[in-house]
């Protein structure tokens, strides 16, 4: 594109102001973030800055300041919280997410372009992706961070500022690594492939065909893309040490999944309509294929190179990577967004044309928008009638709490599964949902006396037992929690289950299925008849070991659910539609 040419309405500095702004709008409203994991982190920041006043904490807990690739909000919300209290710092945090992702995305395409192509505008609505709805917020800070540090390194490079690019990019290489290892990633395939394009420009022979000019045309100009990249290298030497720290654990495993990666792709925008969420993704790919097939429009080769990277990356990324979850389908949103970002109208395109789908794309991010703030308001409200339960709730209470679930598959999730931990961060209570993967984040738990029911995903519980899940039947659960390390019992959307199975429970505060109480502990728990509920596989053990005075040779059922040997630690999507949003137990890969 010209840049001599007069701006259009959707290429001006004021448009990009204002889809930052409606960007925010869905985040406005709620008290807190209606993101799935998002709770559980706030219960971390709320130990964070309390460990040390609270002798209980440290019983239940363990918090340890290092040096890791996933302390992005962690860090910031420090300063934040003396000013704003620790719930409205976080909610700016988040706010600011989405914000600067839609600033990235803009700045890319108008370095990239020349202008912001009218095309661009239908991969804003991806800054509200899947993986920010499960609450991947330092993931996601790191990513939108990572968007504007690529804008800039093409605008420099640009105005041919190479050295000041060089001494800039080592910190913030450094800073985007800290706060989540995938940003890094992302801006490191970005840079060098753009750097390759560059370098390919400069040093072809436009006289030779491609196959004859290999070494000229790729080889030299890799050698020296790479080099201008090594400034982005040095958080890789943090990454070795980060992750052959002795403390540190988790797995890398279930690699080639390719169901998974396609369903992966179809719900990168799962929210709450499954048909409105589908037609969404249908419009990202009728524009995608419209471009290679409609004459006006063409690929940039720079983004379009950095697209096929991010695909490649997408085929080989595991969907567990150092005992962290979803690792594959993190990556989905921001591939779908550079390949939409790299479609530009050729030249001879009308600017009525041009125009008309500039308007569509403004008119698909806004109804994105509006759909999502109609989505978080009834999130919200959930959360706000959920958490009345907490004024019932003394300061420090040991509170063990059941959030139900089902087995069947449903695209809408309750966003409820964390929820727990805001009784840890309001009244530092104790919570068994806080997920515990040494290494990879500053807080495990700790908590002995809770035994099977310490820590995520002991909180989810369902009507019967699931197949090929580490959640246990209600009626299960609240016969088998030890009474005796648990003094309040908070049970959040439970499914039905028998009232006598609440015998030694006093109730405290009841809205619907949902209700507090406490624990009388001169009330034995309810006792199971033989035959009456399915045993889950990972209570046998316990039972077993009952039967012979307490002595197993096998492995402790005391500390985490154990897998059968013959079976794969890691489940597949079948026999469900698409893999569940909340399976992650311990040895199926932590989130973080």
């Amino acid at each position: 594109m010209n840049r001599g040419d007069a701006l259009q309405w959707w290429q001006t500095r004021w448009f990009v102001a204002l889809c930052t702004f409606i960007a925010i709008i869905p985040l406005i409203w709620p008290t807190i973030p209606p993101l799935v994991d998002l709770p559980g982190h706030m219960g971390r920041y709320g130990v964070q800055f309390t460990y040390d006043q609270y002798p209980f904490l440290r019983e239940w807990y363990d918090f340890r300041w290092s040096l890791m690739g996933n302390l992005g909000v962690d860090l910031l919300v420090i300063p934040l919280h003396y000013v704003f209290g620790l719930e409205l710092a976080v909610k700016l945090i988040v706010i600011a997410i989405p914000a600067m992702t839609v600033a990235g995305m803009l700045w890319i395409a108008r370095e990239v372009h020349g202008r912001i192509p009218a095309t661009a505008l239908f991969a804003l609505p991806l800054a509200y992706a899947f993986p920010f709805h499960f609450g991947f917020v330092n993931f996601a800070l790191s990513m939108a961070f990572a968007l504007l540090a690529f804008g800039w390194w093409l605008r420099l490079a640009r105005l041919g500022k190479f050295t000041f690019r060089t001494l800039v990019f080592l910190p913030i290489s450094v800073l985007i690594w800290v706060c989540h290892t995938y940003g890094w990633g992302l801006l490191g395939i970005l840079a060098f492939s753009a750097e390759l394009i560059r370098q390919h420009d400069l040093r072809r022979n436009p006289d030779l065909p491609w196959y004859k000019d290999l070494f000229g045309g790729w080889f030299l100009p890799c050698f020296y893309a790479g080099l201008q990249c090594i400034v982005l290298v040095p958080p890789a030497l943090l990454m070795v040490l980060w992750r052959s720290g002795g403390h540190v654990s988790g797995q890398t495993f279930d690699m080639f999944n390719w169901r998974a990666k396609m369903l992966w792709i179809t719900q990168v925008f799962r929210d709450r309509w499954q048909l409105f969420d589908l037609a969404s993704v249908g419009v990202l790919f009728l524009l995608l294929f419209k471009a290679v097939r409609d004459p006006n429009i063409q690929y940039s080769r720079n983004l379009t190179l950095s697209a096929i990277f991010l695909a490649l990356v997408y085929a080989l990324l595991p969907r567990v990577v150092f005992g962290s979850a979803y690792a594959d389908m993190r990556l989905v949103p921001f591939l779908l967004a550079i390949g939409i970002l790299a479609i530009r109208p050729k030249p001879g395109l009308s600017i009525r044309g041009a125009a008309t789908v500039a308007a569509l794309g403004m008119a698909f991010f806004c109804i994105r928008i509006g759909a999502t703030t109609w989505s978080f308001l009834q999130y919200g409200s959930t959360y706000d009638r959920e958490l009345k339960a907490l004024d019932h709730l003394p300061k420090g209470a040991r509170l063990i709490t059941f959030v139900g679930e089902t087995c069947r598959y449903e695209w809408k999730q309750t966003r409820l599964q964390h929820l727990p931990a805001i009784a840890l961060e309001r009244k530092l209570a104790y919570t068994n949902d806080q997920w515990s993967m040494a290494g990879g984040q500053l807080l495990t738990v700790r908590y002995a006396a809770a035994k099977r029911f310490a820590h995520d995903p002991s909180q989810i519980v369902t009507d019967v037992q699931c197949p090929r899940e580490y959640w246990r039947p209600v009626a299960w659960a609240l016969s088998r929690f030890p009474r005796d390390a648990f003094d309040y019992v908070w049970m959040i959307e439970p499914p039905k289950y028998d009232p006598r199975f609440n015998q030694g429970l006093v109730e405290l505060w009841r809205d619907g299925e949902s209700a507090l109480f406490r624990v009388d502990h001169s009330v034995p728990a309810p006792v199971i008849e033989p035959g009456e509920l399915p045993v889950p596989r990972w209570e046998r053990d316990v039972i077993l070991r009952e039967g012979h005075g307490g002595e197993s040779r096998l492995p402790d059922p005391e500390a985490s659910p154990v897998p059968e040997p013959e079976e794969s630690p890691v489940p597949t999507p079948t026999p469900t539609p698409s893999p569940s949003p909340t399976h992650k137990a311990k040895h199926k890969g932590k989130r973080h």
